[in-house]
């Protein structure tokens, strides 16, 4: 039986959003924890079908937009604000712990404090099929291509090639899976 079948039977899961229907959009079999905070008052969240959102994860568009396709999994504890616009593609995997955020603090001008400043939101987007491990960091102005794996605890900075295997910090290409 596949992860999602397993969430979907849990009782205590529900499948439809409770508040703010206009910007959230549950495609069908998708099972959302009751935990899990999908905040739609801050910006449209779109689920494909067939997702996953565990225990404690955290969706939160602040005004951009969180789009995954089908069959993606994000979970226990993990942390996706969308500033800038996340796009997430099918069959993701993001593993507990981990943050995406879409958005960064301008920083050009020292002698401003920071709380004073905007924010640079560039937005992040992450193709199919790409395995995010444990406590991985992916910041603003990202692109991850198809098929890659992000090895648990890195901080991705920059784009990564499709295929790719990444880890560290920063991460850098490790090696290729074609």
């Amino acid at each position: 039986m596949k992860f999602w079948e397993k969430a979907k039977q849990a009782a205590t899961w529900w499948t439809r959003a409770q508040t703010a229907p206009e910007n959230l959009l549950i495609g069908e079999g998708s099972a959302v924890a009751p935990s899990a905070v999908l905040d739609g008052e801050s910006g449209p969240i779109r689920l494909g079908k067939r997702n996953v959102i565990s225990p404690g994860a955290l969706l939160i568009p602040y005004g951009g937009s969180i789009t995954l396709g089908d069959d993606c999994s994000v979970n226990p504890y993990c942390v996706l604000y969308g500033h800038g616009g996340l796009q997430i593609g099918n069959g993701v995997r993001i593993a507990t712990h981990s943050v995406i955020v879409a958005s960064n603090h301008d920083i050009s001008d020292p002698e401003t404090p920071i709380f004073h400043k905007s924010c640079i939101n560039k937005g992040i987007r992450i193709d199919d099929h790409v395995w995010i491990g444990a406590g991985v960091k992916i910041l603003d102005g990202v692109h991850i291509g198809e098929n890659s794996v992000i090895a648990a605890g890195a901080v991705v900075s920059k784009d990564v090639p499709a295929h790719a295997i990444v880890g560290g910090v920063p991460a850098k290409v490790l090696r290729m899976r074609k």
